[in-house]
């Protein structure tokens, strides 16, 4: 279930671009300002709205650790505010002078992208406030942007259709047509897949436009063999040009908005819709997911911005690898041969097949019906297939526990105490993930990236909000 939480209605006009760290959202609009709110009841903060802009405010971002927020804007500058104090921190003005509209931090933070109305891409030094390179595209304005999981390149769309690729030193690696009548925005899954090479990257893209459109693509990148762009499927539903498209933080929903005031959610395994969520009464321009909770925010030519709250019981938190679905109960038997072959049962996929085991028999194997009635024979296989069912089973009892998954920890799959968010934007409790950076190498549990930073940030709005579940749950 998905259900409204909140509207925000403060802009006097359209709302351009919304955006969440993991304790803020920021939004922006045609009314020249950027305002921001706190995850934990949505309050605006004291030193909301951001005001410098002398034009629309096209596009916002927040830096991976949440400190920094980017707003670009029609005025022809891309601007820098410290998000605790309000503070403007840098006014860095396209060469050109043109309107920007689309701005992107790298992954690690070093550097900022921002994207002209005139087709001028700049990249600047995120700590020096400094231009390090620029580059155009041939035809149109560039009106959407984003980084690779790993930040190793970048995807730049025009108002012309052409997707663009580029490296790290702002090299055009690659250029083609994607959308006939132009792009609208795109986005990259944080999830990287690999397929068992170290030098071998990739990465699932998703682009939407003007032709009514989502397209999904799968970019691969390696040092020696170069770059590679293929078109995956396209997604229905819209009627109308497409305006905006997000992974969740767990590369495990999509979500798009259109021109025909709809919002639809997609499963991005299977590419069936999830949701249709039409409470807006105008073009809905915007949306995003948050980075470690349940929210999506999507913003509208209505001048309001809707908060949406997903039910933890119904969606898959986990990879797609490890959890085809919430209620394993509920699994197919596909999702059990998923599941097999994640655990590296790959061999037992026929067995189970032939049994028909589809999540709720999985459940109730035993060491009995693994031997007698599967002719399971090998007792270390019957042991690992046990002992991969109980924990299982594990899962299947903290889920009906009532505990909201985000606020179990992804390393001990306990209720945190004390959450912490690491810099791959996930929230962790302190001691575990201390623990992890200390005994193991220097990855994310989630992705199994590089962390840029071992700096562990406490996540007072979580813990608050577990320490309110507790107060309600807890006689």
């Amino acid at each position: 279930m998905v259900k409204l939480i909140h509207t925000l209605a403060d802009h006097d006009d359209d709302v351009n671009c919304c955006a969440f760290s993991s304790a803020l959202l920021a939004t922006c609009s045609l009314d020249k300002t950027v305002r921001l709110y706190s995850l934990s009841d949505f309050s605006e903060l004291p030193h909301s709205p951001l005001k410098f802009h002398t034009y629309a405010v096209h596009c916002c971002c927040f830096s991976p650790s949440g400190h920094i927020l980017a707003s670009c804007s029609t005025d022809g500058t891309t601007v820098l505010w410290n998000t605790q104090s309000g503070q403007t921190l840098a006014v860095m003005e396209q060469p050109s002078g043109s309107p920007v509209r689309v701005c992107r931090f790298s992954p690690d933070s070093t550097c900022l992208v921002s994207g002209a109305a005139d087709g001028t891409v700049v990249m600047w030094n995120a700590q020096s406030y400094k231009l390090y390179r620029c580059g155009s595209v041939k035809d149109g304005s560039l009106v959407a942007c984003a980084f690779s999981p790993s930040g190793n390149l970048f995807v730049t769309g025009s108002s012309c259709g052409d997707l663009t690729v580029w490296d790290d030193k702002m090299r055009c690696l690659h250029s083609e047509k994607a959308h006939d009548l132009g792009i609208t925005c795109c986005d990259f899954s944080s999830q990287l897949v690999s397929d068992g090479e170290q030098d071998l990257q990739f990465f699932r893209l998703a682009s939407c436009g003007q032709d009514c459109q989502i397209k999904i693509w799968v970019v691969s990148f390696t040092h020696g063999l170069g770059f590679e762009l293929k078109y995956k499927s396209t997604l229905s539903g819209h009627c109308a040009p497409v305006l905006a498209c997000a992974f969740s933080h767990n590369g495990q929903m999509l979500v798009s908005g259109s021109v025909d005031k709809s919002v639809i959610v997609y499963d991005t395994n299977t590419e069936n819709i999830l949701y249709t969520l039409t409470q807006h009464t105008r073009y809905v321009t915007t949306c995003a997911f948050a980075p470690n909770i349940l929210l999506l925010a999507t913003g509208s030519m209505d001048k309001t911005v809707n908060i949406w709250q997903f039910d933890p019981e119904t969606l898959c938190q986990g990879s797609a690898e490890d959890q085809p679905k919430q209620f394993i109960e509920d699994w197919s038997e596909d999702d059990v041969s998923t599941w097999l072959c994640a655990q590296d049962l790959k061999d037992l996929v026929g067995i189970f097949k032939m049994n028909n085991i589809d999540g709720r028999e999985l459940l109730n194997l035993t060491k009995e019906s693994l031997a007698d009635d599967l002719k399971v024979e090998s007792l270390g296989l019957r042991s690992k297939v046990l002992r991969k069912i109980e924990e299982l089973r594990t899962k299947v009892k903290t889920l009906s526990s009532g505990i909201p998954d985000e606020f179990i920890c992804p390393i001990t799959r306990e209720l945190m105490k004390d959450p912490v968010i690491a810099s791959d934007g996930y929230s962790y409790e302190k001691e575990a993930m201390e623990n992890w950076i200390s005994k193991k190498k220097r990855t994310s549990p989630m992705t199994n990236l590089i962390l840029p930073s071992v700096v562990l940030i406490p996540n007072r709005t979580l813990k608050m909000a577990i320490n309110r579940w507790l107060e309600t749950h807890q006689k």
